[in-house]
């Protein structure tokens, strides 16, 4: 046998060996995520999870201009460790969290010397996956990523719930529909299979373009990434790593909720000085604007103007409500539909900044700000450093952004280049102790661990769709919990008491900018719209209605009470699509919300959340069975939805209540200890 024959035996031995499954087991033993390398050297994996396949063989590589990193690699070395440690967030659903997981480092190489690393953990919810590349002596200082063939190829076929792929906005309808029915989605991905529930997603999306899920061949998904204009994906450093892809994994519809993957995935807070990030409560003129009473240009109906903000200032300082939001505060709307041109330090002249910021802190009150950039991003970052130097300087430290609108340059909203520029702001934001709820933004992904100023994000179809279009239904908002807000905060802006607009409809002409809307109106109860406060978690919740609505309504206790500053949460019971039911704490205070679909139903919960041994009076904000049936102004008849009951009991953790929902319906209920 010759040197060449000897060669090609020993490297058809190597690449077998190569073949052999590594495994990484969570904690807990329950999910299972396995390595191996193909007889072409295309790395590959596939997971367990409670006795179950959920992901069969997949492969996985990068493609580059520059350099080969999706075949024809070996295993030169794997590296171990485990991890189980506590860490605090400054604000969130839950401020202890655990991290607990194993890791895997999988050292790759192939014939060229180019290293390839693959690090895997898994967690007791789920696993998560990223490359780290490094070969900065070997190829250019740069690459150019032209694909990725990461592929998610289900074991066998289940129910989703997801929105379609689009690389410039998330506002989409969500679809049930089954895996193999796909053709494209967007992430999270939510699915049932068999007994095991999982949603596919992404954590730590910094400086790479987002992942969209496209489907290839029966139920075998491939990776694709928002592109740049030329058609490339990304341009990184010889030296860089991926966002996490990430597998939440659940043995129940509500364990999705409870998991922690997506924060645990992210790096520790980058803010030496947390103190000034703080969660509140928040109203402004807002929802007006979206009615049509209101306009957020100068004029008879202009919402943003100085006697309208102090009288704001003075509704929030008498409501226990933190902070004041006003849109159409600064120069550049009347340029809308244009070359946008806003003026994010000059504001029209009848919004008096300085007297105004002067009575909010007087009160006690957060003078908000927005920046509305229109997608023009580069004027954006011209300016935001000079607006983020005046609005400090004014003890401003909240800020609503918003994007609606086309980037410039064929550039798409999460694109690389749109990935940059939204960090950019956080991170310039936080130089100037300034907290961010980004609309129009970019997808959440944890960052919020490493950046909590980073606060909250719409990113899905919330509340101003109700204003304009045939509306949200009680469906969506059971599903959002187990999509959406599986990445994190949204600013769903919830809370109109006005379910008929009747309030709205008595102002002439307010259909002028979005058209006749006299048929639209909220999709659920009363009762509901309260629960939305617990159930759609966002540290900065918003009382979004007409604060005229609001004046001396008994059901508006529940928001005076309620405190978005958490402590502890906890998904207690629900199923996706169907209903759910969720417990806070903050302080020594707890909150529930419960919300169903289009059908009614009785739940029986128990409080053994609740601290032992203290007796609290519970307050029920309830759907009235009583509620006579009125024509909706759709047409159709139902229930009257503005109905509804409060109630007060006594109760401690060894009690159950029952909860009762109408149809489109829910519950809210505050707890406080009895003294």
């Amino acid at each position: 046998m010759n040197f060449r024959s000897n060669f090609i035996v020993a490297l058809v031995l190597l690449l077998s060996g190569c073949a052999a499954s590594m495994d990484l087991k969570s904690p807990s033993r329950d999910i299972t995520v396995s390595f191996s390398v193909n007889e072409c050297g295309v790395p590959q994996y596939q997971v367990m999870a409670y006795g179950q396949e959920v992901i069969g063989l997949s492969s996985m590589g990068l493609e580059a201009v520059e350099t080969q990193l999706a075949s024809g690699f070996m295993v030169k070395d794997v590296r171990r460790s485990k991890v189980n440690q506590e860490w605090v967030q400054p604000w969130g659903e839950n401020k202890q969290m655990l991290d607990r997981h194993e890791e895997m480092a999988v050292v790759l190489e192939n014939a060229e010397g180019v290293a390839l690393t693959l690090k895997f953990r898994a967690f007791d919810d789920g696993i998560g996956y990223r490359y780290e590349y490094d070969a900065s002596d070997v190829v250019a200082d740069s690459l150019t990523i032209t694909g990725d063939n990461t592929r998610f190829n289900f074991a066998q076929d289940g129910v989703s719930w997801s929105i379609a792929s689009y690389f410039s906005g998330y506002e989409l309808p969500y679809r049930e529909l089954a895996v193999s029915a796909v053709e494209n989605t967007n992430t999270p991905f939510t699915f049932r299979m068999g007994d095991v529930y999982g949603s596919i997603h992404e954590a730590a999306l910094y400086d790479f373009p987002e992942m969209n899920l496209y489907r290839q061949d029966s139920l075998d998904f491939k990776s694709e990434l928002a592109p740049r204009p030329d058609g490339t994906l990304a341009r990184v450093g010889a030296c860089f790593v991926t966002p996490w892809r990430t597998i939440q994994l659940a043995q129940s519809a509500v364990g999705l909720i409870n998991s922690s993957l997506i924060l645990n995935l992210n790096d520790p807070c980058a803010i030496e000085d947390v103190s000034w990030i703080r969660p509140q409560k928040y109203v402004g003129v807002w929802w007006g604007m979206h009615l049509g009473t209101q306009v957020w240009t100068m004029g008879p109906r202009h919402g943003a103007t100085t006697e309208n903000a102090l009288r704001h200032i003075d509704f929030a300082a008498a409501n226990n409500i933190g902070g004041v939001l006003f849109e159409g505060w600064n120069k550049g709307w009347e340029n809308w539909g244009g070359s946008q041109h806003f003026n994010y330090c000059e504001a029209y002249e009848d919004f008096d900044l300085e007297k105004i910021a002067s009575y909010a802190a007087e009160k006690g009150v957060s003078l908000w700000m927005h920046n509305e950039t229109g997608g023009s991003i580069f004027e954006y970052e011209r300016d935001m450093e000079k607006a983020f130097e005046l609005y400090e300087s004014l003890g401003i430290h909240y800020l609503k952004t918003g994007y609606a609108g086309g980037m410039p340059d064929g550039i798409r909203h999460h694109s690389q280049r749109g990935v940059q520029h939204y960090q950019k702001v956080v991170e310039k934001a936080a130089e100037h102790k300034i907290a961010i709820d980004a609309h129009e933004p970019i997808k959440e992904t944890g960052i919020r661990r490493t950046w909590p100023n980073m606060m909250t994000r719409e990113g899905a179809r919330g509340m101003e769709w109700n204003a304009w279009s045939e509306g949200n239904s009680s469906e969506h908002l059971c599903v959002l919990p187990y999509t959406r807000l599986l990445s994190g905060p949204m600013d769903y802006t919830p809370g109109v008491f006005d379910i008929y607009y009747k309030t709205a409809c008595a102002t002439p002409g307010r259909e002028e900018w979005n058209g006749d809307n006299s048929r639209t109106y909220i999709k659920t109860t009363l009762a509901r719209q309260i629960a939305n406060w617990v159930l759609l978690y966002s540290p900065l919740q918003m009382a979004c209605d007409l604060i005229e609505n609001y004046e001396g309504h008994p059901a508006f206790q529940f928001f005076r009470d309620f405190d978005p500053d958490c402590d502890w949460s906890e998904a207690l019971a629900g199923e996706i699509g169907d209903y759910i039911v969720i417990a806070r704490r903050a302080g020594d205070k707890f909150f529930l919300g419960a919300g169903t679909d289009s059908k009614a139903r009785t739940l029986e919960i128990s409080l053994d959340f609740l601290k032992p041994e203290v007796v609290y009076l519970a307050t029920v904000y309830a759907d009235d069975p009583d509620a006579p049936v009125v024509t909706q102004p759709d047409g159709t008849e139902a229930p009257d939805k503005t109905f509804y009951r409060i109630e007060k009991i006594k109760v401690t953790s060894s009690d159950t209540l029952t909860i009762e929902m109408a149809a489109d319906g829910g519950q809210a209920v505050s707890f406080i200890p009895v003294e």
